[in-house]
């Protein structure tokens, strides 16, 4: 995969409470295999691949962060990370973590949009993104489930130059992408009336898979939950899932051409 464009999602994590269980998981799930960084200089952060193509991240949580709740990350790529995170508190947004340098990677940060959802950051250095996204067993939709829709677009659109394309606009669905049609990449969904009065907004990440029924059984056999049966849409099959630790990802099986 090449040329993200900036402001584009260019890369994913998981934060977990248990890698050697998540890795487990995600290989019976999706068939990806793993190579863990240098602990030293990159605290033991483990690279996915798909076929030989890396495709996420996984991440031991710190073991003080009581109560933070596994999850996966969606990585906006940018040119500038101290120009974007300093225009992000200029429009309302606030920092989780500051611009910290990569070693030969590159440079990376973590925002919380007006909404409350966290988003990271990512300037590009040796680590250029996504080496295999939309096809089975990789990324292939980042969607930010917002209970503040218009200052959601908003920030998208001033802090990451987002040119937002309307695909709804009815009181009942409200949801705009980032580019439009077949070359959209992302999606903010109105989800006010769709998220519990405690949970913040988030952005999920979506996994391509050949087939949608069998994958959540296989989830299902391997512990994980589901939170969104299985169901058919104009964009594919798509089910909702929490990991064995309770990370929440979706996946889709695309339409058949």
């Amino acid at each position: 995969m090449t040329g993200i464009p900036a402001g584009a999602p260019c890369w994913i994590d998981l934060m977990t409470s248990d890698p050697a269980k998540a890795k487990e998981f995600y290989t019976a799930l999706f068939g990806w295999t793993y190579e863990t960084g240098d602990v030293e200089k990159y605290g033991g952060y483990t690279m996915a691949f798909k076929d030989g193509k890396s495709v996420a991240g996984l991440m031991q949580s710190d073991q003080n962060d009581a109560g933070y709740p596994d999850m996966w990350s969606t990585y906006l790529r940018v040119e500038d990370i101290d120009a974007t995170v300093a225009a992000a508190t200029a429009a309302g947004g606030v920092t989780y973590l500051a611009p910290m340098d990569v070693p030969e990677q590159g440079k990376m940060a973590m925002l919380g949009d007006p909404g409350g959802a966290s988003v990271g950051v990512w300037e590009f250095g040796g680590h250029t993104g996504f080496q295999a996204h939309a096809v089975s067993g990789a990324a292939n939709w980042h969607e930010l489930w917002t209970k503040d829709y218009p200052a959601a677009l908003k920030f998208y659109q001033d802090v990451f130059g987002w040119k937002t394309s309307v695909m709804s606009d009815t009181p009942e669905f409200k949801y705009s992408t980032l580019g439009e049609g077949p070359d959209a990449t992302a999606g903010i969904m109105d989800a006010t009336g769709d998220l519990p009065e405690q949970a913040p907004s988030n952005w999920l990440v979506y996994f391509q898979v050949d087939d949608a029924d069998g994958a959540v059984a296989t989830a299902l056999s391997l512990g994980a939950t589901v939170i969104q049966a299985a169901e058919d849409t104009p964009f594919g099959r798509l089910a909702g899932l929490t990991d064995p630790t309770g990370a929440m990802f979706k996946i889709m099986q695309p339409p058949a051409q």
